[in-house]
């Protein structure tokens, strides 16, 4: 069982860490920015991106839907493969 909870925590810090990279692409420099633009809980955004955060599919979708990006898509940018044909 601790296994799996290393996994999960280590799972959630490479979402954090990809979407960090997807704000900063999209030009903006800080969390509370980048929220605030978006009308997302700065806070809660800041523990999404930092991996300490129990990210739900639904908050997970909302992002991405920001960065127009399907989970499907921001799964195979993760994983370095080439982007699904939508």
């Amino acid at each position: 069982m601790r296994k799996t909870t290393k996994k999960y925590r280590e799972s959630l810090i490479h979402i954090g860490a990809a979407l960090s990279s997807l704000r900063q692409m999209k030009g903006y420099t800080t969390v509370k920015e980048f929220a605030s633009r978006y009308k997302l809980p700065v806070i809660q955004y800041w523990r999404i991106e930092r991996g300490k955060a129990n990210l739900t599919l639904k908050s997970l979708a909302r992002i991405l839907d920001i960065h127009k990006l399907s989970v499907q898509d921001f799964f195979c940018l993760m994983t370095g493969h080439e982007l699904a044909m939508t």
